[in-house]
């Protein structure tokens, strides 16, 4: 169910959008140590309700990837009196939807329900979040169901590639170098002892942010909330891990081996930036302009123009710790080099001459009329945007100063920090392929490289 929400921004003309708020929203601290967001809005009878609680892929132990994801969804298979099916056919009669998962920086669930059901499915959420009985029967479900996608991962290029490129671009002891996601060998070392520890470690009233937006009355409404979040223990809060800005001493090149590919994805990595560096406006612009929208440099270039690919894009990664901006394309085997040297060097155009003050026209005017609807519009969304800002420290003025700081925005500024973090110095490859066609072709690339098998174990490579 999507809930849309009206006005959100206060409008020049009906096509661009002059400015966009946060609607106005309050937020509690119980005696636990959990946080309360609420946002109350009575446009139709549906309330969103965002269950987050700090760590995700940051707080896995060592060789325990993917634990966060997992104990996510066991969460959900029996809580409380309820089994994993009596949960279903609970949520199912109250027309209710909720999803589990776990990202670089939390695990969440999200719960959407009509709001004259509010009571009953805040019963069931709060069951969810302090009392999951994880049942052997379930657990072993849920392992053998991370495998089969473990399988169907190295399977599908296109998605093995992000896995094998985080694991040769971040270094070892990293947080995000297993990107949250199993593996062979972390599901393999997994157990129902070992995911009851973990859930008592994260699921704590100091580590949950309980964020609820829709119709609701704040009053009453907020006597539920305060009792699913209160029966948790206080426990110790998360401490986040540390990191230093990525840096690389020379290229690097992983060629995933898989002999019957027919093409070739790559993803092509240099260091970029957190969530909260001042270079985060400019970069979003650059990135938009670069590969960030079909009608991109990148895209018109493999795509458009040469028909190397069916599609060419860049990635900005914005999480709690430096990240990666790296291109991502596929291509048949045999045009690999040709589609890379392509790639290369609309990043060397790019990094050399900067953007114009057409083209930042048209970006800002692409990121205003996107931004409200890709982050604003629905329930849900909002829960999200007020789970960011809380997890990452923000306040409010991180939405409500976005367009000025767009608007603000100079080609001067903009080519400065095109200038600092597009750089063809030091690039990282990661390639899925087939190796015996194309490693002669994408030898020049990097000396320092290596070729594993997509049949091997894991996703992190030996170190290169």
């Amino acid at each position: 169910m999507k809930l849309l929400l009206p006005t959100l921004l206060v409008s020049a003309s009906v096509l661009m959008p002059a400015q966009v708020r946060l609607p106005e929203f309050t937020r509690e601290q119980l005696p636990n140590g959990a946080v309360l967001l609420m946002l109350p809005r009575h446009d139709v009878p549906l309330v969103s309700v965002r269950a987050v609680f700090r760590g995700g892929a940051e707080s896995e132990p060592p060789g325990k990837n993917g634990i966060a994801a997992i104990t996510a969804e066991l969460m959900r298979r029996g809580a409380g009196k309820r089994s994993a099916a009596r949960i279903d056919l609970d949520l199912d009669f109250l027309g209710a939807e909720l999803s589990a998962g776990a990202n670089r920086q939390s695990a969440f669930f999200a719960l959407e329900f009509l709001s004259r059901t509010a009571p009953e499915a805040m019963a069931i959420l709060g069951d969810i979040l302090a009392a999951p009985a994880f049942p052997e029967d379930e657990v072993r479900k849920v392992l053998a169901q991370a495998a089969d996608r473990v399988r169907a991962a190295k399977d599908n290029p296109g998605m093995a590639v992000g896995r094998y490129f985080n694991g040769l671009f971040y270094p070892a002891g990293h947080p995000y170098r297993h990107s949250g996601a199993a593996d062979e060998i972390s599901v393999a070392r997994l157990s129902r002892e070992e995911i009851l520890t973990y859930y008592r470690r994260m699921a704590t009233g100091k580590n949950l942010i309980l964020i609820a937006v829709g119709d609701f009355n704040p009053a009453s409404f907020a006597a539920l909330a305060r009792r699913a979040a209160s029966s948790l223990p206080p426990g110790a809060a998360f401490q986040t891990p540390q990191a230093g800005e990525l840096r690389f001493e020379r290229p690097r090149l992983l060629l995933v081996d898989k002999p019957d590919a027919t093409q070739t994805y790559f993803r092509i990595g240099m260091p970029g930036i957190h969530r909260r560096h001042p270079d985060r406006v400019a970069l979003l612009v650059a990135n938009t302009l670069f590969g960030g929208r079909f009608t991109s440099l990148l895209n018109d270039t493999l795509r458009v123009n040469a028909g190397l690919t069916y599609g060419a894009n860049s990635i900005l990664e914005l999480d709690r710790l430096p990240g990666a901006i790296a291109i991502n394309s596929y291509t048949p085997t045999a045009t690999t080099a040709k589609a890379i040297d392509l790639a290369l060097d609309v990043l060397r155009r790019f990094a050399t001459s900067g953007a114009t003050a057409e083209q930042l026209e048209s970006a800002r005017a692409y990121i205003k009329g996107n931004f409200p609807t890709e982050r604003l519009e629905t329930s849900d969304q909002l829960c999200s945007a007020l789970a960011d800002l809380e997890l990452f420290g923000l306040d409010r003025s991180d939405i409500d100063s976005f367009f000025p700081q767009l608007d603000s925005l100079t080609v001067e500024s903009l080519n400065a920090a095109i200038r600092r973090h597009f750089t063809e110095s030091n690039l990282q490859f990661c390639l899925v392929g087939n190796a015996s066609a194309i490693e002669k072709d994408v030898a020049k690339y990097a000396v320092a490289r290596k070729v594993v098998s997509v049949k091997s174990e894991g996703f992190v490579p030996p170190e290169i």
